[in-house]
């Protein structure tokens, strides 16, 4: 396959960054997405270039690093697939893609297509976690919990933590992200007992790094690899609400 690839270069933080166009002669309809990435940058190096910098480590769709809008679509055209999961028979050949960073505010580019997502890391900081003194080990069955409320729990915490739904949404809302990691924790038992403050201050560190409001274009929803559902963000805007009124939540 014969491939056009236009990708955002941009030096540092600083850089007024651009779009720079490669041609590759020699990609396989069994690349993925990031090693046709990896030809690309081995080239370049042969020709005694800079390299274009993007981030990845496990590339099994696990750790989310992957981050990068191709052809406009966080993650590009598979819809709940990861970048590093893509492979190139999703394209055709003389096909042109163009690839570039997250683009939010709360996600400042580094250099080339790496963004600034410590924002989520410090969400997490604020709330993201269960301190209650559980003692020993548990056995599996002392907290019987209601198998619908695991499965929603389960599928709130698949979210990787990516940033695909603040890059799809026109607000740069992170309220996706925000609404699983207070789901997974609040529905089960041992994270009901900071529930409250939990929703709280997470929702309050998210406005602080600049992310915008959400206005259920359900955007996120789409673009997310994991498909995590939007009905969390309805559950953390019922959580906010009880907490700040000082009632009980029903989930």
């Amino acid at each position: 396959m014969k491939i056009t690839l236009k990708v955002w270069r941009q030096k540092d933080a600083k850089d007024k960054g651009r779009f720079e166009t490669y041609k590759l002669d020699n990609v396989t309809e069994h690349m993925s997405f990031l090693e046709m990435f990896d030809v690309l940058n081995e080239e370049l190096i042969q020709k005694k270039e800079t390299p274009i910098a993007f981030e990845h480590d496990c590339r099994e769709g696990i750790c989310g690093t992957c981050s990068m809008v191709i052809n406009g679509r966080p993650h590009g055209p598979l819809q709940g697939t990861t970048a590093c999961q893509l492979h190139m028979r999703m394209f055709n050949d003389g096909d042109t893609i163009v690839v570039e960073p997250f683009r939010a505010r709360a996600f400042p580019v580094l250099c080339d297509l790496v963004v600034d997502r410590s924002a989520f890391d410090r969400i997490i900081q604020s709330g993201g976690f269960i301190s209650v003194n559980t003692g020993q080990p548990q056995d599996a069955n002392s907290l019987p919990v209601p198998k619908e409320v695991a499965e929603a729990s389960f599928s709130a915490a698949a979210c990787i933590g990516c940033g695909a739904c603040v890059a799809a949404c026109p607000n740069a809302s992170a309220m996706l992200f925000v609404s699983a990691k207070v789901s997974h924790l609040n529905l089960l038992p041992q994270g009901k007992v900071e529930a409250k403050r939990r929703a709280q201050s997470m929702v309050k560190q998210m406005d602080l790094e600049g992310f915008g409001n959400c206005s259920n274009v359900t955007a996120c929803e789409a673009e997310c690899p994991k498909e995590i559902s939007i009905k969390n963000i309805a559950r953390l805007n019922r959580e906010y609400m009880s907490s700040a009124v000082g009632s009980e939540t029903e989930v």
